[in-house]
């Protein structure tokens, strides 16, 4: 499975050449609005930083390789009250599941820690205000213990909403040994099996 980061939440993932896109966005600052080919989408909810899909040409297959599972959480810690809901992406395929937490805005109880399941890949959101801030998402990785992190939705220098905090708060809290600076070497991609080590991966954005 070869994950590659588009910026923001957003990324393709593709196995066996069939292509998916999850959470396209617009209007983030230092980004083009996300255009692109892909065998299919998934949004984790309806706002314009993460359901924006008039850029992407679909093709309509329908052998995808992926089986996926939905699960119904919230944009916030208010049960949906601030934000609204969120929806968690399951994929697996190729002997790999990766989770995709979208704008998750709270810690999972522990049957959702349980429905989720082992995980090998976690994209997991880290920037605060509209999310788990670094702190929360360093918990809820705790929590799932996947083999791979992906940290998402935070700020880089001018690219990205302006609230939203560094990668490196996130990454102060991770074990220091397993952090693989991706971006660093201009890398927007990983390609996940089962002898893929663990880390926490910060893919450069692809494209830029």
């Amino acid at each position: 499975m070869t994950i590659t980061y588009w910026g923001h939440s957003c990324f393709r993932v593709e196995q066996d050449g069939y292509v998916l896109v999850l959470d396209p966005f617009t209007q983030i600052p230092g980004l083009p609005d996300t255009a692109g080919t892909a065998d299919a989408v998934l949004c984790s909810h309806g706002h314009f930083d993460h359901n924006y899909t008039a850029l992407l040409h679909l093709s309509g297959r329908q052998d995808s390789p992926f089986t996926i599972r939905k699960m119904d959480v919230f944009h916030d810690d208010k049960g949906g009250a601030l934000r609204g809901p969120n929806q968690i992406h399951i994929l697996s395929a190729g002997g790999v599941t990766l989770a995709h937490l979208g704008d998750l805005g709270h810690q999972l109880t522990a049957e959702q820690v349980s429905e989720l399941g082992p995980l090998d890949v976690l994209l997991v959101p880290v920037g605060g205000t509209y999310t788990v801030d670094s702190a929360g998402a360093e918990a809820v990785v705790e929590a799932l213990n996947p083999r791979i992190v992906v940290p998402m939705h935070y700020r880089s220098g001018e690219i990205g909403l302006p609230v939203l905090q560094p990668v490196e708060d996130f990454l102060s809290l991770r074990p220091a040994g397993e952090i693989r600076r991706y971006d660093l070497e201009g890398i927007s991609s990983l390609t996940v099996t089962a002898d893929t080590p663990a880390q926490t991966a910060v893919l450069a954005i692809a494209n830029l």
